[in-house]
């Protein structure tokens, strides 16, 4: 059923980067719900693999004394739904991980692969987007941090390069701070469908008023790749959030470019992605404004 050539199983991550190093088209494989099934389907037939899944070095997430939360990439989407840090943070990234596939898919399937990928159709990648992640990336020589908009080139296309392995995904505690945000994903059925299109919306209301302080706004499925919307961030800063919620569906179809496909029409998506935007936008700062509260009431 499963045609490879050589299965490399390392002990820990140094093994695995010198393993890496040793075997460069080898495919990296963690929850393997997307790989064994191309395997499957012969588009990955007998190729070598180099299984990472279960190093210890590469789970967990954590918050260091800078507030920045360290996540590890072999965490499932399981972990990343229910984990105590990432809910009381950024609950819009728990939220993007409990919309991917079904129960088992969530248990298995690893928010480093979701990245790894380079899929524009991922859903945490867009609300990383959103947060401004950072990736780091190691070979057995150096270790390199970039900034997720710079890891996708295009379609499953990254600036991964061989020997290197994704060893954590950091948010700095500045990108969410006194922000409120909302991942919401359309898809032809509810449950277990890839996206045809996903919005992240990360919002910051200003101290001592209505008007947002600052907006982050990226999609999945809008173009090739995971995009912000910067220039709409950039005419939305500083509105009064009723005028932004008036603008925001015109400003996102003016920057977007989703393409035709047998899930949906590019006009179809155009027309989606407005609506799903002005939505997320309501839904952040109603976000954004509770945990003020919150705050301000300990």
């Amino acid at each position: 059923m499963f045609e490879v050539n050589e299965i490399y199983q390392p002990m820990d991550l140094p093994e695995a980067l010198v393993l890496a190093k040793q075997h460069p088209q080898a495919i990296i494989i963690a929850g393997g719900t997307d790989v064994l099934i191309q395997i499957r389907e012969g588009k990955l037939a007998n190729r070598e693999l180099l299984n990472i899944h279960g190093l210890s070095e590469l789970q967990g997430i954590e918050k260091n004394e800078a507030g920045d939360l360290l996540i590890g990439p072999l965490s499932s989407f399981k972990d990343v739904e229910e984990n105590a840090l990432i809910n009381r943070h950024i609950p819009i990234l728990a939220q993007a991980a409990s919309m991917v596939g079904g129960p088992q898919i969530r248990v298995m399937g690893t928010i480093g692969g979701n990245v790894a990928n380079g899929v524009t159709s991922a859903d945490t990648s867009s609300t990383l987007h959103a947060l401004e992640a950072q990736l780091v990336l190691e070979s057995e020589a150096a270790k390199r941090i970039i900034p997720i908009e710079n890891y996708y080139l295009g379609p499953a296309q990254t600036a991964r390069a061989n020997g290197e392995i994704l060893t954590k995904i950091i948010i700095r505690g500045v990108n969410y701070r006194g922000s409120g945000g909302c991942y919401i994903k359309y898809a032809m059925r509810e449950a277990m469908d890839i996206a045809t299109l996903g919005c992240a919306v990360l919002v910051s209301p200003a101290k001592d008023s209505s008007c947002i302080s600052r907006i982050r706004i990226a999609f999945g499925v809008a173009a090739p790749v995971p995009i912000r919307t910067k220039n709409a961030e950039a005419k939305l800063s500083g509105l009064d959030i009723d005028e932004a919620g008036y603008r925001i569906a015109s400003l996102i179809r003016e920057e977007i470019n989703p393409r035709d496909s047998w899930r949906a029409s590019r006009e179809f998506r155009l027309h989606i992605a407005g609506v799903m935007a002005e939505r997320a936008l309501s839904k952040a700062w109603q976000q954004a404004l509770e945990r003020r509260r919150a705050e301000c009431g300990k």
